[in-house]
């Protein structure tokens, strides 16, 4: 039986980010359209870079439409559940040196909460 003690890990992984790469072929607005691609291997790039990578620790994924694409494009970090937006790779780098590593979240990069699609 796992432990319950205040510091054992509660799942498998201590964070996960989630990066939209929907793209819509209506041709309306969509995450893929802003370079969410881009984002998502940085961010993979610099997460194995840090060692942050494997059980216990980070995983990055890629997922389907978040139903914020206003924001795009977007990311959301758990268990935190914090949504991010970004545009470039010094985005990125931030939200992993400051939130995936340290716990810190970027409060400039934050989604508001009433955007959506």
């Amino acid at each position: 039986m796992p432990s319950s003690t205040p510091d054992a890990p509660r799942g498998y992984y201590e964070r996960h980010i989630f990066f939209c790469l929907n793209e819509r072929k209506s041709g309306e607005d969509s995450c893929a359209l802003h370079n969410a691609q881009a984002g998502f291997d940085r961010c993979k790039a610099k997460v194995k870079e840090a060692g942050l990578a494997g059980q216990g620790k980070v995983r990055v994924n890629k997922a389907g439409c978040l139903d914020r694409c206003a924001g795009g494009p977007v990311a959301v970090v758990y268990p935190e559940a914090v949504w991010y937006t970004f545009v470039d790779a010094d985005d990125i780098d931030e939200i992993v040196d400051s939130h995936l590593k340290q716990g810190k979240v970027v409060d400039r990069l934050v989604l508001p909460p009433d955007v959506g699609r």
